[in-house]
C-alpha cells in the first residue's frame, strides 16, 4: 500500500465549508424570523462556494477536475460489475457530486429572488416581476425536500463505503491523503496558487453579483420640506 496525495486543500475546504453553510441555511430557514438574515448570508456563501468549485473543476488539481471524474456510461457499467479501477470519485460518487452541485447551486440561485411575503426578500428580488418572484419562491421551497433526500443518500453512501466496503472516504477529505495499491506516482498535480487566486476572484465576483451589485441603486427618499 502506498500513500498518495489525493485531495488538495481548496477542495477539502470547499467540501467542509459547504457542509457548514448548507447546514446553516437549513437550520436558519426553519427558525425563521430574524434568522432569515443569516439564511441569506449562508445562501450567498453557497453561491461563492459553488462558483469556486465550478472554476476549480477546470483549473484545479488532478482529482478535482471534472474531466477526470465525470463518468462515461462504460465506466458506470464497469463499476457496477466490480471491474472499475481508479482514484478519486468512483462513477456513482461522481454522479452524486454533480447532483449535489447542481441542486445546491439551483437552490442558492433561486433563493436570491425568493420572498417569504412577510419581511424577507432575496437580494435580487427586485430584478424580476412579482409573478416570477412567486414562481421562483415555490421552486425554492420545493427543492428543499430534494436536498434533504440527497444529503441523506450521500451520508448513507459515505458510511456504507467506509464501514461495509472498508474504503474510508472521510479520512482523505480531512488529510488529503489516501492509501492505495497503485504506484506512488499517482499524486495529484496542478491547481497551484495562481489557479486558486483566479477561482477565488471569480467566486468573489459571483457573490458581488448575487448580492445585487449589478442592480441600479434604489431611488433616494423624498426630501421632507416641512410643508
Amino acid at each position: 500500500m502506498n500513500s498518495i496525495s489525493l485531495w488538495d486543500l481548496p477542495t477539502r475546504l470547499f467540501h467542509w465549508l459547504l457542509v457548514v453553510t448548507v447546514t446553516g441555511s437549513l437550520v436558519t430557514v426553519n427558525l425563521g424570523g430574524t434568522w432569515m438574515l443569516w439564511h441569506e448570508r449562508c445562501g450567498l456563501a453557497i453561491v461563492g462556494l459553488i462558483s469556486f468549485r465550478l472554476v476549480w473543476g477546470i483549473i484545479g488539481s488532478t482529482y478535482s477536475r471534472f474531466i477526470q471524474f465525470i463518468p462515461r456510461p462504460s465506466a458506470i457499467a464497469a463499476y457496477l460489475r466490480g471491474e472499475w479501477k481508479g482514484l478519486g470519485h468512483n462513477p456513482l460518487g461522481a454522479l452524486s457530486v454533480l447532483a449535489l452541485l447542481g441542486l445546491m447551486g439551483f437552490q442558492a440561485v433561486t433563493g436570491l429572488f425568493a420572498t417569504d411575503a412577510i419581511a424577507f426578500n432575496g437580494p435580487l428580488y427586485s430584478a424580476v416581476s412579482s409573478g416570477w418572484n412567486d414562481t421562483i419562491t415555490s421552486w425554492h421551497k420545493l427543492t428543499e425536500w430534494f436536498i434533504y433526500g440527497l444529503i441523506g443518500l450521500h451520508i448513507a453512501s459515505v458510511f456504507f463505503y467506509t464501514l461495509i466496503k472498508k474504503d474510508n472516504l472521510i479520512a482523505p477529505m480531512i488529510t488529503g491523503r489516501k492509501l492505495v495499491e497503485e504506484a506512488p506516482d499517482k499524486d495529484r498535480k496542478g491547481g497551484g496558487l495562481v489557479a486558486f487566486i483566479i477561482a477565488l476572484a471569480i467566486a468573489g465576483f459571483a457573490v458581488w453579483v448575487a448580492s445585487g451589485g449589478l442592480l441600479p441603486p434604489p431611488p433616494p427618499p423624498p426630501t421632507d420640506l416641512g410643508w
